[in-house]
């Protein structure tokens, strides 16, 4: 079993810090398992959308005790991995303190999709699958480190 100072530590970025980040956050949480300590936070931090929290319910994966968080809660901490899930916050992400490695996933922002609950539910379904991907080949990446 790994101690927690094995494991490797990642933060999720994006500008509200209310869908693409918490869902990341959620799922390298899950399917990591205990492999990584997981953080999300944003530039402009607002709260978790409630359609992040249901879609992610869907999949199996509880969020609802996330909270948006501001990306200066966590300027003075190491991290192993930085991740920024928005183009914007690419151009804005502040820079960590330590040696890590920055990543970038260009993910659309679902918070912003219009329309009915369902029409939106269908774009953050499929920006979860999106997520999902990522997640699986982050984690097959960094075994093989």
């Amino acid at each position: 079993m790994q101690t927690v100072h094995s494991k490797q530590k990642v933060l999720f970025v994006c500008t509200g810090n209310s869908c693409r980040s918490q869902m990341a956050e959620g799922m390298l949480r899950h399917y990591g398992k205990d492999k990584f300590e997981v953080f999300s936070a944003g530039l402009e931090p607002s709260y978790v959308h409630p359609l992040a929290i249901k879609t992610m319910a869907e999949s199996g994966i509880d969020i609802t005790n996330q909270h948006s968080k501001t990306v200066n809660e966590f300027l003075g901490e190491d991290f192993s991995y930085v991740i920024t899930v928005c183009d914007s916050v690419k151009e804005l992400c502040p820079v960590f303190p330590g040696k890590y490695k920055a990543i970038h996933w260009s993910i659309e922002d679902p918070a912003s999709a219009e329309g009915t609950e369902t029409e939106r539910m269908k774009d953050l379904r499929r920006v979860r699958q999106n997520i999902l991907e990522r997640i699986n080949h982050f984690i097959s990446d960094s075994s093989e480190e």
